[in-house]
């Protein structure tokens, strides 16, 4: 099974829409839905059922459903431009898993999300996702699903989908990020701007900033500062890449003050290699991935030479866990990964 796209922390994907088609259902959509502010406020409205499911669960999703929302309405700078949200969001559309990632974890409704047809990866399988609809692939998100779905909010990237903003935005308020890789901070700090919930944002990432200070804290002295390389397997076509500071497992090891080897401490994405140079990937501690778990021939002529078996220490971790899952979740996973591996205190709280 395929979980992610390789690029997806730098990739661009560029999708052509279909304005008229859109703008006819909208209006549908709008009469359709008259009167319906009321039905909306019953269904997602304080002590109804998604509103505690997601309670309940706001620890282990980073959510914070006690947290006191902004006032509305706000103007919202952005990537784009600037966009008015008239109300607080409780119907968001996220076309990105790193944005469901970013809506969730703050504990409001994603109702609709673009990837695979076997849904959302793990992580993000949380109450604030139940129920959420597919809108179609990340290269080909379905304009007229999302219109039915009746958002009060899409959020996405210009990298993912900068030709779709005009479409998107006849259909609800419409805020873009960047990009989704490197800036996963500052995409969690400009959703919880769009969504009221500025304090909750800063909070969840001020907590994960001091777990994962203790947890490399730990690690250096129980390994003596050992160097970790980043190793990622994609096809049998690809280089392997190692991943270097602006990546997001990179800008999570640098968090933790975990040391890399030279040629991955720099302020890259990735750098590529051969099987012939595999061996670049030395390092006190290895921890590769595969993106395509279903063909071992794409790590196998990189694991099965003697370079690689030279190599001091491997450890093989979840390339979703690791690669797909960027958000403050995954960041959490992959410090549960990292305590797990040189067996220290998680610091989970």
């Amino acid at each position: 099974m395929r979980i992610g796209s390789p690029s997806s922390s730098r990739g661009g994907v560029a999708v052509r829409g279909r304005r008229r088609v859109v703008v006819g259902l909208v209006a549908g959509v709008l009469l359709a839905g008259c009167g319906g502010t009321g039905e909306a406020g019953t269904r997602e409205g304080p002590g109804g059922p998604a509103e505690t499911a997601a309670g309940a669960a706001s620890t282990a999703s980073g959510g914070a459903a006690q947290d006191a929302v902004g006032t509305f309405p706000r103007t919202v700078e952005h990537d784009k431009g600037s966009t008015t949200v008239p109300a607080a969001p409780q119907r968001v559309v996220a076309l990105d898993d790193s944005l469901v990632g970013a809506v969730a974890g703050l504990d409001v409704q994603v109702v609709g999300h673009t990837g695979e047809p076997e849904g959302l990866p793990q992580v993000f399988r949380v109450p604030q996702t139940q129920g959420s609809t597919n809108v179609g692939t990340l290269g080909e998100p379905n304009l007229e699903a999302i219109a039915a779905l009746r958002p009060d909010l899409i959020v996405s990237s210009t990298v993912r989908h900068d030709e779709l903003y005009e479409e998107l935005s006849a259909i609800a308020p419409t805020v873009f990020t960047a990009t989704t890789g490197p800036t996963w901070k500052d995409n969690v700090r400009l959703v919880a701007r769009t969504l009221g919930r500025e304090e909750a944002g800063e909070r969840q990432l001020a907590d994960y900033e001091e777990r994962a200070a203790a947890v490399g804290a730990d690690v250096n002295a129980a390994a003596g500062r050992p160097t970790i390389s980043l190793v990622r397997f994609l096809s049998t076509e690809d280089p392997a890449r190692l991943y270097a500071r602006a990546s997001f497992p990179g800008i999570v090891l640098q968090d933790a003050g975990l040391a890399r080897p030279a040629n991955q401490d720099v302020d890259e994405f990735a750098v590529e290699v051969s099987p012939e140079q595999i061996d670049a990937a030395a390092a006190d501690r290895v921890f590769y991935s595969r993106y395509d778990v279903d063909d071992p021939a794409a790590a196998g002529r990189f694991t099965g030479s003697s370079l690689w078996r030279s190599l001091p220490a491997t450890t093989e971790v979840s390339d979703e866990r690791w690669y797909t899952s960027v958000s403050v979740q995954g960041a959490h996973l992959i410090l549960d990964d990292l305590a797990s591996a040189f067996g220290v205190d998680p610091h989970r709280v």
